[in-house]
């Protein structure tokens, strides 16, 4: 008997992509093929989902350093079959330097318009690799450098450049040519390589070994950590030993937040996540109807819009390091009041509830699921780009500038101060129905990640569509603009769909905006010919990005 009874249309592939949806009973979904096939290898080499989300992320620090490294940050969420709280969290996010807390740093900030986007200044201590220790640890089979085997490879052999990583790389090729750490580390005779080219960084190779070898400990509290330091301090910054040594057992393990939709529970990590905004737009949406919602129509494409638009002014506001929040994330998703926000909304017309303004950035993501039924979500990000320009000579290691998302308001919840965690905006998604694994997903790309999310979401739960038709779906998005909000409209949605649209009053932003720009989005759930107590997966990778699902 199969669990879930799915329409006909569920294998239909109704969109341009035509990626067929990838059937297996163990798979990895992420943005780069290399990546993907180093997390399959994991599995077959004896790991577990775990193993194989750590293989590939690792690889995707070399493979794909346009958006993430190791001197990022990390979330994860999995649900583990023999953990007795089933839904596991892990925040790998690292805090500010306790100097900032001084009057001199405060000063300095103060003196900005904005917080810094290169240099140091924009920095907070790299959290990702003690969260790849601690995820090992816990959950992981394989031994943690047998994890690192293909990351090394390809930073010593070299990898070939994917076609979206070098369109992107050239971009921040731009963005930081006079950051000579960055041009001197990514940039060959001032040009980024192109796609095609074999590319090599044995620097990071070295690194790599040493993360591997140490179990993370040199990222912290041995050589990797005392180069770090040494650089930052040659640069005027605040980065001290201290520092890096407070994060080595610092990820968290945390209760997920969850939101009952259609009866799955979607589940996020609490803040300094802005998974909460996820959370909220759906427990609006599900007091309006589900057919509504499933049709891919101009009215169900409103109704997100403009959930989401009162989810990101009723979460922007407050979200933060939670020791400075003053509103709980029970009272920002009680039915009641999700009920209230829902009532806002003309179900005809676009309206303005208020100023949100969501930065952008550039992530990696990994969905991994087992033949024991494990499943997980991983992201990791080095914020914008390739991050603040830093790349610590001789290592390789290219810092985040994760500080950015931090707030000059002295009033707000997320402003600047030391030993502090910044707001982040990348989230990772996990999903449960009848207290059994559904699946696992995730959308790369600073504010479009909760608005992906819920695309996402409504396209598999409300449409019943499988996981390749919804990534290949036609997506929006909104983003503050200084003549104020602006819809943008992939121009492979009709030409009906966004008339439709504005004339509800949604201002459109100009024509020509490319799939790139609206996330990437990765996929596994739960085979719908699944037996009871026996996972099935079917995965979809999204063509805005080069990856792909790897499966056996």
């Amino acid at each position: 008997m199969t669990l879930n009874a799915m329409p006909s249309s569920y294998w239909d592939l109704p969109h341009a992509g035509q990626r067929q949806p990838v059937v297996g009973r163990a798979m990895v979904s992420t943005s780069q093929p290399l990546a993907a096939q180093a997390g399959l290898a994991a599995m077959q080499a004896g790991g577990n989902a775990v193993d194989a989300a750590l293989a590939a992320a690792i690889t995707l620090t070399v493979v794909e350093p346009v958006s993430n490294g190791v001197g990022g940050d990390m979330f994860a969420l999995i649900w583990d079959p023999k953990s007795p709280q089933r839904v596991l969290g892990l925040n790998a996010s690292g805090r500010s330097p306790a100097a900032w807390s001084s009057e001199v740093y405060q000063a300095r900030f103060e003196a900005l318009p904005t917080m810094p986007m290169t240099g140091w200044d924009s920095a907070t201590v790299p959290g990702g690799v003690a969260g790849w220790r601690q995820l090992s640890d816990r959950l992981g089979r394989l031994p943690f450098a047998v994890l690192f085997r293909d990351a090394i490879r390809y930073a010593d052999d070299g990898f070939v450049v994917s076609p979206i990583v070098a369109s992107k790389w050239a971009k921040e090729a731009q963005r930081l040519q006079d950051e000579a750490d960055f041009s001197t580390h990514f940039l060959t005779q001032g040009q980024a390589p192109r796609a095609g080219a074999l590319y090599r960084t044995p620097h990071l190779g070295d690194t790599l070994r040493e993360i591997a070898s140490s179990k993370g400990k040199s990222f912290y509290q041995g050589e990797l950590a005392k180069a770090m330091c040494a650089h930052a301090q040659a640069r005027g910054g605040a980065m001290s030993l201290e520092d890096l040594a407070r994060h080595w057992d610092e990820p968290v393990w945390m209760a997920p937040i969850r939101q009952s939709y259609r009866g799955h529970d979607v589940y996020q990590l609490p803040p300094n996540g802005q998974g909460i905004t996820t959370l909220q737009a759906l427990g609006i949406l599900s007091n309006f109807d589900s057919d509504l919602l499933g049709s891919a129509s101009p009215k169900a494409q409103h109704l997100m819009i403009e959930a989401l638009k009162l989810a990101f002014v009723n979460t922007y506001g407050a979200l933060g390091d939670p020791a400075s929040m003053e509103e709980g994330v029970d009272a920002m998703l009680s039915p009641e009041w999700l009920a209230v926000q829902a009532a806002r909304i003309d179900p005809l017309q676009s309206s303005n509830f208020g100023p949100a303004i969501p930065p952008w950035g550039g992530t990696v993501y990994v969905a991994a699921t087992d033949a024991s039924g494990m499943m997980v979500s991983l992201i990791q990000s080095n914020f914008l780009g390739f991050g603040s320009g830093i790349v610590v000579p001789g290592t390789g290691i290219s810092i985040h500038n994760r500080a950015a998302c931090f707030s000059l308001d002295r009033a707000h919840p997320n402003r600047v101060d030391g030993g502090k965690r910044p707001f982040h905006t990348i989230i990772p998604a996990l999903v449960v129905k009848d207290s059994a694994p559904w699946g696992v997903l995730g959308v790369t790309g600073g504010p479009i990640q909760p608005q992906g999310q819920v695309q996402l979401l409504t396209g598999l739960i409300d449409g019943q569509r499988n996981p390749q038709a919804v990534v290949d779906a036609p997506r929006w998005k909104l983003e503050h603009k200084a003549a104020g909000l602006q819809l943008d409209i992939e121009t492979s949605f009709s030409g009906q769909m966004a008339s439709a649209l504005r004339a509800m009053g949604h201002p459109s932003g100009p024509p020509g905006i490319t799939g790139a720009d609206f996330g990437g989005g990765f996929v596994i759930t739960r085979s719908p010919e699944s037996e009871s107590g026996t996972p099935l997966w079917v995965g979809g990778s999204d063509p805005r990005r080069d990856g792909l699902v790897a499966a056996v």
